[in-house]
């Protein structure tokens, strides 16, 4: 009999690729669960990305628990509705228990488990696997209130191409992954568009014949955990180099697109009425997203040298262009911007999850998903262990882990 409403051995909390891989593993072992899904499977990947999005890591690295990439395009990158196709097809293998629809409003330790209040009704469950992922609610600076209504803004979350926004001019702010792929998609569509640069590294596309992720991924270099990266824990805060998969895949260069008319600024600092106003960091952030660039080459080089690898040489890059000088102020609505796109990223938010597992900035603390709290897990967070838990290359390994220590804690729960 349930303490709290209707009982399950295992509750996921959430419907996305780690919820469905963490799900496989449990129906593999036998161990009752469900799984809560506060919209449907996989939705994110349909709602939240742009028309022309695609996967910045090929396609062979997509492997989930039982189900792995068999497509016709190894090397290539899916798109937005290839990817969500492709979840919902692993959802189909094994007809995992998800209840769609169902949003998890509060959970709490109790007496033996945890319970969990949903908008289908309350439950109870000795173990919790949260799969959620890590990027809950959009960011957006408070100086962003100054822009004149006459101005459209909106988040890279809400972006789907240049065709939904305004005519005229519009300002990118942000260089993470989607910042300069939205960049590329509003320069591609033949938007005029200014890009306010931050400090986010680069990465090359291929070097030596090969994809940079194939060399990486043959280095061993999603695999290393993080405590023994450079930086240990801190690697968490770090923002994802930006490439992009468009097009079979290729660089993103910003000091091409600034050959081609698109105007470059520093990181963006302030916002008083239609005036935007930069810090005089562009050539220095440009300098420091190749020089990142530059040394995963540098990586790559001594991979081949001490592997013996007969690999192809090429000319290192060299920049393009640089600013003459540096524009730090602008008048937005003299310039004809009618639309700002902010991708600054997302901020945590867990306020249901009323559990003493946070640090004092409301990120989750855990090893290796495993919190302090017994028989609550998380999964699917960048850098749950390593560079791979965040994206496909790694989930499978991470549910497994967890998986294990589930049914692990579970036999000795049944054992008392």
């Amino acid at each position: 009999m349930a303490e709290h409403g209707e009982h399950h051995e295992v509750v996921v909390i959430g419907g996305g690729q780690a919820g469905l891989s963490i799900s496989w593993h449990l129906t593999a072992r036998g161990i009752d669960h469900v799984v809560l899904e506060r919209d449907t499977i996989a939705h994110e990947w349909h709602d939240t990305r742009w028309d022309n999005f695609t996967l910045v890591t090929p396609n062979w690295q997509c492997v989930l628990p039982g189900y792995a990439y068999d497509g016709p395009d190894p090397d290539g990158f899916m798109s937005r509705d290839e990817v969500y196709a492709w979840v919902r097809g692993y959802a189909d293998t094994f007809d995992p228990p998800v209840r769609e629809h169902v949003a998890v409003t509060a959970v709490t330790v109790a007496a033996h488990g945890f319970d969990i209040e949903t908008t289908s009704g309350p439950m109870h469950s000795d173990q919790v696997v949260v799969a959620v992922g890590g990027y809950h609610r959009p960011t957006i600076p408070r100086f962003a209130e100054r822009l004149p209504r006459s101005i459209r803004q909106l988040h890279s979350a809400e972006y789907r191409s240049a065709a939904s926004l305004p005519e005229g001019e519009v300002l990118v702010v942000g260089t993470g992954q989607s910042g300069a792929q939205i960049a590329e998609d509003l320069h591609l569509a033949g938007r005029r568009v200014h890009l306010a640069v931050g400090s986010a590294p680069r990465v090359a596309r291929r070097y030596r014949g090969r994809d940079c992720v194939a060399w990486l991924h043959e280095m061993g270099h999603y695999d290393v955990p993080i405590e023994d990266q450079p930086g240990g824990l801190g690697k968490r805060e770090n923002t994802n180099h930006y490439v992009t998969g468009r097009g079979g895949g290729r660089d993103i260069d910003l000091r091409r697109f600034a050959l081609e008319g698109m105007t470059l600024y520093g990181r963006l600092v302030e916002i008083t009425g239609s005036t935007a106003r930069f810090e005089p960091s562009l050539a220095k952030n440009l300098d420091a997203a190749d020089a990142v660039a530059e040394s995963i080459k540098d990586g790559i080089d001594d991979y081949i040298a001490r592997a013996g690898i007969d690999a192809p040489t090429e000319p290192r890059y060299r920049p393009v262009w640089r600013p003459e000088r540096e524009i730090t102020e602008i008048d937005l609505a003299a310039r004809g911007i009618t639309a700002v796109v902010w991708s600054v990223g997302f901020r945590t938010d867990y306020r249901w999850l009323r559990v003493g597992v946070f640090d004092g900035e409301g990120h989750p603390c855990h090893n290796r998903g495993v919190t302090t709290t017994p028989g609550l897990y998380f999964l699917g967070l960048p850098w749950l262990h390593t560079w791979g838990s965040g994206r496909f290359a790694a989930i499978a390994r991470d549910a497994e882990h967890l998986a294990d220590r589930i049914a692990r804690t579970a036999a000795t729960t049944v054992a008392a």
